[in-house]
């Protein structure tokens, strides 16, 4: 199926389920007005190259409808987040979308690092070949009724030096935002991922006020996604000034406690000296999430805003099965008790979900994410 089909397809499944998450939507308030900033460093359009749709084939979805539209979803991580697809041991496949909504899941988030390719020099031009890629996975997900996330990754160059990359990195969504204008709302654009390093909080906020800007200019009623600096936790966002904008859902990753999570994962430093951590979900163990997402609850409340978990997992290599499953159980009904949707990291690597030697859900952390069976 050629990709404007998939589109077209794509409007028939979201017409027909709209009605019935429209009523839910909460109303919106006014939130801070954001201090006077710098110009948007200019930008070069581009024409976009799919011909537009009709101008009425879809209408915008409500953030707190798109919100819990996005339900139970799932990361395609180590894919095309890699220097090149392939690199870190997946490539996608065609079979891996129906598989992923026969399982359960309503969502796919599609880490990608764009910056790996498009030219260093201005017009920062992203390789079509790449962009036709994306437009596939895009394609598959839509045929599959799969809401889509697409954000930018691994962008290593703008958390060391923000001020060098910045045209750079509006430049690319600038791109994005034009190719995919014409895509349903169920595709939703996030800016970055896990801001950190350089890209400060004040830094990154100026930055995603820019790129929002941008975005806008062709896509002015999309959900995008935002979330706070320092990696994207879930304490992130409380620092950070909600744009005045009626289309957006905070995000943050979850991953507390590190030393249980990310235990022997060799990019994170002494983590070797976590490894034989345990997740007994013992009560002070169960606390320590309590506290995080009642807070995660009075903030969203307090500034009308939807949160969506864009990513929480637990590294397989040498934690325990049964405690990874007990973890991501709890997880997940802590979030979905207080109303928040989740996208767990992720398919089949090292966090993964699912064995594609075995061809099979790893059955403890499946039934954890879905304990009452698939919806």
């Amino acid at each position: 199926m050629k990709i404007k089909q998939a589109y077209r397809l794509a409007a028939f499944l979201w017409a027909g389920s709209v009605m019935a998450l429209t009523s839910c939507a909460a109303p919106q308030s006014p939130t801070p007005t954001l201090p006077p900033m710098a110009s948007p460093a200019p930008v070069i359009a581009r024409e976009p190259e799919m011909g537009p749709a009709p101008a009425d084939t879809y209408a915008p979805i409500d953030p707190f409808t798109m919100q819990q539209r996005l339900g139970r979803g799932l990361n395609l991580g180590n894919a095309l987040e890699a220097p090149n697809e392939g690199e870190w041991g997946l490539r996608l496949d065609a079979y891996m979308f129906p598989l992923i909504r026969e399982g359960g899941f309503h969502t796919v988030r599609v880490p990608i690092r764009w910056s790996a390719h498009a030219l260093r020099e201005e017009p920062f031009t992203i390789d079509p070949t790449f962009f036709e890629r994306v437009d596939w996975v895009i394609e598959q997900a839509l045929n599959n009724d799969l809401n889509v996330v697409i954000n930018v990754h691994h962008y290593e160059e703008l958390f060391e030096n923000p001020n060098a990359e910045w045209t750079r990195f509006l430049a690319l969504w600038d791109q994005i935002a034009t190719r995919y204008r014409d895509l349903p709302p169920t595709v939703l654009f996030e800016p970055l991922n896990e801001p950190h390093g350089a890209l400060t909080s004040r830094v990154w906020q100026a930055l995603f006020n820019e790129t929002l800007t941008v975005i806008r200019r062709t896509n002015p009623t999309r959900n995008v996604i935002f979330t706070g600096a320092n990696w994207g936790r879930l304490s992130s966002l409380f620092s950070i000034a909600v744009p005045q904008d009626p289309y957006l859902i905070a995000t943050f990753h979850f991953y507390e406690p590190d030393t249980f999570t990310h235990q022997g994962a060799n990019w994170v430093n002494g983590s070797a000296e976590w490894i034989g951590a345990r997740w007994l979900g013992t009560e002070s163990d169960r606390l320590a999430i309590d506290r995080a997402f009642n807070a995660l609850a009075r903030w969203s409340k307090d500034k009308n805003v939807p949160v969506w978990m864009g990513e929480f997992g637990s590294y397989g290599m040498y934690a325990e099965l049964e405690d990874r499953a007990r973890w991501t159980d709890y997880v997940a009904r802590a979030a979905e008790s207080r109303g928040i949707t989740w996208a767990y990291w992720e398919f089949s690597e090292g966090f993964g979900v699912y064995n594609r030697a075995e061809q099979q859900w790893i059955e403890p952390l499946h039934r954890a994410l879905f304990p009452n069976g698939q919806p």
